[in-house]
C-alpha cells in the first residue's frame, strides 16, 4: 500500500472515529460509501473538511466529479495527486 492511500485511511479511521479498525482493514478500490465501508453523507463532510486541511485540496460540493473522487481510497489518493501537481 502507497503512503498517500495509508495516510488516507488513517485520516479516514481518526476523522470518523472507527474505533477498532485498521488501515488494513479498508479496502484501497472498496467504495467508501453505502455497501462499502458504509459511510454517509455526514462522514462525507467531515472526511472532505480533514482531506483540506491536511493536504489542501480544493473541494466543491456542486461539482458532480467530486462524487467519484470520493468513491474510494484509491480515487482519493489520485485526486490529492493530482492536486498537488
Amino acid at each position: 500500500m502507497d503512503s498517500l492511500s495509508r495516510d488516507i485511511k488513517i485520516l479516514i479511521i481518526e476523522t470518523l472515529n472507527l474505533k477498532g479498525m485498521t488501515p488494513e482493514d479498508i479496502i484501497t478500490d472498496a467504495p467508501l460509501f453505502g455497501d462499502g465501508l458504509g459511510l454517509d453523507s455526514i462522514d462525507a463532510l467531515e472526511l472532505g473538511l480533514a482531506l483540506k486541511k491536511q493536504h489542501g485540496v480544493v473541494l466543491s460540493a456542486e461539482s458532480q466529479a467530486m462524487r467519484q473522487h470520493f468513491y474510494s481510497v484509491e480515487t482519493l489518493a489520485h485526486f490529492i495527486s493530482e492536486q498537488r501537481g
